[in-house]
């Protein structure tokens, strides 16, 4: 259903031929003409202009928890944007989903599997990041992958890619977190802290240029896959956003940064209003390049997620607010952020109406005892991040500190290779800085 579609450089300067604009509820509606199925429907196109050729996409609509059923059925989407060559990306689209689902226990609920994904993901960012730097290969890739189950959507992402959601009533979230170091100065804060150098490009005289690097390296990302040529302090460890859609449903835009350093999100969500995924994928990257030139390869991927709600019919004119009234619903309609989903306060019960979004978890740490499943939660001898099984008599995460060793056993059980990762990254290997001489 999906191809990615060249454009011609000489039309690019041209306008944009585009048909009448629609309201997102009445496009919503006329698809609903053509289905049958009673659960959400999940519609998608991709338009891209390649100038390296290190941006792919992975789109992935009929997966399986369980095989041979239906019901447990849930698409995947992605983009990747590689840098220092395409392997990284290359690798991560093809190997990344399944370190992912290797992460996830077998026979559990939809419920269950819904608050073990966030934890999945994390577990399988970092395990696609040791696969691949173990080929010896310095290419890296950000990386946004979005899980679609029904109305519920997760979001786990390094890099400076990015994922937008606007709703049927005009409601735009941020699903993903960027990873400039110009842009996060929490980020610039943890790469010092591991060890790592950020600034910028000293030319002569001492002139500082360009944006913030990590040193060794000069990458301007604080997270991605790969990159072992430039430090583990390059963590691969990913933001995870969840949320739950209206039941109107809503659009999704998956897209690299050569959108993002040429438009401002709410600027892509105009440029594509009314229109079906095919053309407003293709609008937004002309706009991109009609802004900024082709400067870097240029992708987007829009997904629109159709629910078959009665109040939603073909003909229903829903008009987007205006960005002041946007603003109040968003007020209105975001609960507070819960780390769980089983842990609802009374904001996120009052959110679960027709045009709102339901947060129901947000977590970006870098470190991994936040972000993986503890000793006592999960299998007590399987390694959080690899999968693989250890011997029970092997005491990999005793220490001679006895406090240390408590605070071990409390978190997630990491065979010896990936305790070394975690380490690694937190900076705990890094040889000692020799004093400065007096």
């Amino acid at each position: 259903m999906s191809a990615a579609t060249a454009i011609n450089p000489d039309s690019v300067s041209g306008p944009i031929g585009r048909p009448p604009l629609v309201p997102l509820a009445t496009l919503i509606g006329r698809e609903l003409r053509e289905e049958t199925s009673d659960t959400p429907i999940v519609k998608y196109e991709y338009y891209n202009y390649a100038k390296r050729g290190e941006d792919l996409v992975l789109i992935k609509p009929d997966c399986l928890r369980v095989p041979n059923d239906p019901s447990t059925s849930f698409s995947v989407f992605g983009v990747f944007d590689g840098h220092n060559g395409v392997s990284a990306a290359v690798y991560s689209k093809e190997h990344l989903l399944d370190h992912v689902m290797s992460a996830v226990p077998e026979g559990i609920s939809r419920e269950e599997w819904l608050q073990t994904l966030p934890r999945a993901l994390v577990a399988g960012f970092v395990k696609c990041d040791i696969d691949f730097q173990r080929r010896g290969e310095v290419s890296g890739t950000t990386a946004t992958l979005v899980v679609i189950d029904g109305l519920t959507v997760t979001v786990a992402s390094v890099g400076d890619s990015r994922c937008i959601l606007v709703t049927p009533g005009g409601e735009l979230s941020l699903l993903t977190v960027d990873h400039r170091l110009d842009d996060n100065e929490d980020e610039v804060n943890r790469v010092r802290a591991s060890g790592g150098e950020v600034g910028r490009l000293n030319i002569c005289g001492g002139q500082e240029v360009g944006p913030l690097r990590c040193w060794p390296g000069g990458l301007c990302l604080s997270r991605s896959i790969g990159d072992m040529d430039v430090g583990e302090f390059i963590v691969p460890v990913p933001h995870v956003k969840q949320v739950k859609l209206p039941s109107m449903g809503g659009r999704l835009i998956i897209a690299s940064d050569g959108i993002w350093d040429a438009m401002k999100s709410d600027v892509a969500v105009k440029s594509c209003r009314g229109l079906f995924t095919k053309e407003a994928a293709r609008t937004i990257v002309k706009n991109a390049l009609r802004t900024s030139g082709l400067k870097d390869d240029t992708t987007c991927l829009v997904v629109d997620v159709i629910t078959t709600v009665r109040n939603v019919t073909a003909g229903a004119e829903l008009s987007l607010p205006s960005p002041k009234k946007a603003q109040k619903l968003k007020a209105l309609f975001f609960g507070k952020r819960s780390h769980s989903m089983g842990d609802e306060g009374k904001a996120g019960r009052a959110s679960r109406s027709v045009g709102s979004v339901e947060e129901l978890f947000e977590e970006g740490s870098a470190m991994l005892e936040e972000r993986l499943p503890s000793r006592a939660s999960s299998d007590p001898f399987r390694c959080a991040i690899c999968q693989v099984p250890q011997s029970p008599t092997e005491d990999l995460l005793m220490d001679s500190d006895t406090e240390k060793s408590q605070n071990q056993l409390d978190g997630p059980f990491l065979c010896t290779d990936c305790r070394k990762k975690k380490d690694a990254m937190e900076g705990k290997n890094r040889p000692p800085k020799p004093p400065k001489n007096r």
